[in-house]
């Protein structure tokens, strides 16, 4: 049956309308975006705050009276209280060095002792050392000048790290207060994910993708919890065995830096020189200051040994997800990229199993 003029006409207007209605459901969606944007990181955060400790949350609820707001209030001022006991501390104790730091130096008291000749001989670098630790020791002061652009660029670096850091702890104690709400609703939540996946993907698929996706933020959050803690672990027996001031603080702060995957360098490479320039190049000193560089790096070789635990996809496709997430979106890619990495590898061997399905017997997906 030949399409009449009428049947014609009537199919370009449908498809009008059509492309209309997309156009301005586009329009929509880039307006809502642009007025969300603003909030993103906050919301994501809140999210991944409240997947994570919505466990607790359960646990908790029956011992208040199934009251969940009482019991999420209590969660949140508990963790905030972690969270700035310990940096008020570290925050005090380090501007109280920082002020009898610069009293010594004003004073004149302060001498960096001079080298062993050994130093001299130590391959590679020793020599530039020697005479660079030589002239700190007997004109510390046309040191410092020499490298006045050095120590600027250095102190601004610092400086901005620090605001970044006070940045961040501020968007968590937000972050945190809003999951605490998220957390009041938890069940009303939870309902809602399992029907946007289910609307998105299948009713079948939607409630198994919201299961992977809650699962692999909290692997990935307590993975990162878990390698802040052995690192603190680490560092702060190292602190204590060698007697370094604080030592307590400075293992705190570099649970605070491990939690927000700052590397805990910013704290050990300080601690490193503040002992050589006080103790002196021996043994002992040598070997503290290898042990704790390269305890600080151990997040490098525990990430692949602990991130990924408990979710249903191969160990390699969290850790990926986990560095290239953070490589391209900063923390928040930490959780958001094993997320949609875990999400993709379930949809496309689920695709492949269909496929074989629909024409033959079919293997099982790689484990």
């Amino acid at each position: 049956m030949l399409p009449t003029p009428i049947s014609e006409k009537a199919l370009s207007r449908g498809m009008l309308d059509v492309l209309i209605r997309a156009g301005l459901i586009a329009v929509l969606v880039v307006f809502c975006f642009q007025i969300f944007r603003p909030f993103f990181d906050l919301l994501v955060w809140s999210l991944i705050l409240a997947i994570t400790l919505y466990p607790l949350q359960v646990k908790l609820s029956p011992m208040l009276g199934n009251k969940d707001g009482r019991t999420a209030t209590l969660i949140v001022l508990v963790v905030i209280g972690i969270i700035m006991v310990p940096t008020y501390l570290l925050g005090i104790a380090m501007a109280e060095s920082v002020e009898n730091g610069m009293t010594l130096v004003k004073s004149g008291e302060f001498k960096v002792p001079p080298p062993a000749e050994s130093v001299a001989s130590w391959p590679l670098v020793g020599k530039q050392l020697y005479a660079f630790w030589m002239q700190a020791a007997t004109d510390l002061t046309g040191l410092v000048m020499k490298l006045a652009p050095q120590i600027k660029d250095f102190s601004l670096v610092l400086l901005g790290a620090a605001a970044s850091l006070g940045k961040g702890l501020l968007i968590f104690v937000f972050a945190l207060i809003i999951a605490g709400i998220i957390m009041a609703f938890g069940e009303e939540g939870s309902r809602s994910a399992v029907q946007i996946a289910s609307r998105i993907f299948n009713p079948e698929k939607g409630p198994q993708v919201t299961a992977l996706c809650t699962s692999t933020i909290r692997a990935v959050a307590q993975g990162v919890v878990g390698i802040a803690f052995i690192q603190m672990l680490l560092i702060g027996v190292g602190f204590v065995l060698k007697g370094v001031p604080a030592a307590g603080l400075l293992a705190l702060g570099v649970l605070l830096l491990g939690i927000m995957q700052l590397p805990a360098t910013l704290i050990t490479v300080p601690v490193i020189v503040f002992v050589i320039a006080t103790e002196g190049a021996s043994v002992a000193t040598i070997v503290f200051s290898i042990y704790v560089f390269v305890a600080g790096l151990a997040d490098n070789v525990l990430k692949p040994l602990l991130l990924g635990r408990g979710v249903d996809v191969p160990m390699p496709v969290v850790l990926i997800g986990a560095l290239g997430g953070m490589v391209s979106g900063g923390v928040i890619g930490l959780f958001i990229g094993p997320v949609m990495l875990a999400v993709g590898y379930q949809l496309f061997w689920q695709w492949v199993e269909d496929q074989y399905q629909g024409s033959g017997p079919a293997d099982q997906k790689p484990v």
